[in-house]
């Protein structure tokens, strides 16, 4: 068995958010793509990976039944747990880990707003943690110029892009950094952090980065959408292509 294959980590996604960037209607992670809710296109991917032994998800308020229901069929080899989210994303990760397995000691944190990310990514990240990294993101360079500006909107300096990076998800760590990150986040009440590798920076741990991937783009306006249309259309026509090119061989 590669260390791949090693099915040692449990994934959390926290799908309570109300997603109101992408306009009214149902909350963000029950919005549709390609006929399907961004909750079941994300859980569909990480169960499929080769690391991930479990999948716990925070859903919206009053709908984890309807959740379940939704993510049962998509879930094979991994155990599926469904919990109810808080009232913000780093109260729903804290709620996920607290009923995540006991067996898992890497865990990963995904957003279902990156419902495309491919299954490749989450054992990357996993296996960079297995590989003794207590902290890693995946992340992306910056291909446009950016500009700090001042609070009367005149630009001030261009900052090198060079150094910089966008960081997605999954995001991965030992659990026992992450247990400390969100224990002491609450004692410290602090809620200005947008990521998990936030949390874990203010315990002086290190976050290790590995290459991310263009299909894990967050899902956060209406145009978002448009773009992950064209992905899954795209991903749509290279499996036809693959199946047919199987089927002249035969």
């Amino acid at each position: 068995m590669s260390a791949l294959d090693t099915r040692d980590t449990v994934a959390l996604v926290p799908a309570a958010g109300r997603g109101e960037r992408l306009g009214p209607g149902a909350p963000k992670s029950l919005r549709h793509l390609g006929g399907e809710p961004l909750v079941v296109h994300a859980v569909r991917r990480l169960a499929a990976a080769r690391s991930v032994a479990a999948v716990v998800v925070a859903a919206p308020p009053g709908a984890a039944e309807t959740v379940r229901g939704l993510l049962a069929p998509v879930v094979s080899a991994a155990e599926l747990v469904v919990v109810e989210g808080g009232d913000t994303r780093q109260a729903s990760v804290a709620i996920a880990l607290a009923a995540a397995p006991s067996h898992c000691d890497i865990v990963l944190v995904h957003d279902a707003a990156r419902a495309l990310a491919p299954p490749g990514l989450a054992d990357e990240v996993a296996a960079a943690v297995r590989a003794g990294h207590p902290a890693v993101v995946p992340v992306l360079p910056v291909v446009d110029t950016v500009r700090q500006v001042g609070p009367d909107g005149v630009a001030s300096s261009t900052v090198d892009r060079e150094v910089l990076r966008l960081v997605q998800t999954p995001q991965g760590f030992a659990r026992s950094v992450l247990a400390e990150a969100h224990a002491t986040a609450a004692t410290g009440g602090r809620k200005d952090v947008t990521d998990d590798a936030g949390l874990v920076e203010r315990l002086g741990v290190p976050v290790h980065t590995v290459p991310g991937h263009a299909s894990a783009l967050k899902i956060t306006r209406p145009f978002d959408l448009v773009v992950a249309h064209a992905v899954l259309a795209e991903e749509s026509g290279v499996q036809r292509s693959a199946s047919g090119m199987a089927g002249s061989r035969t």
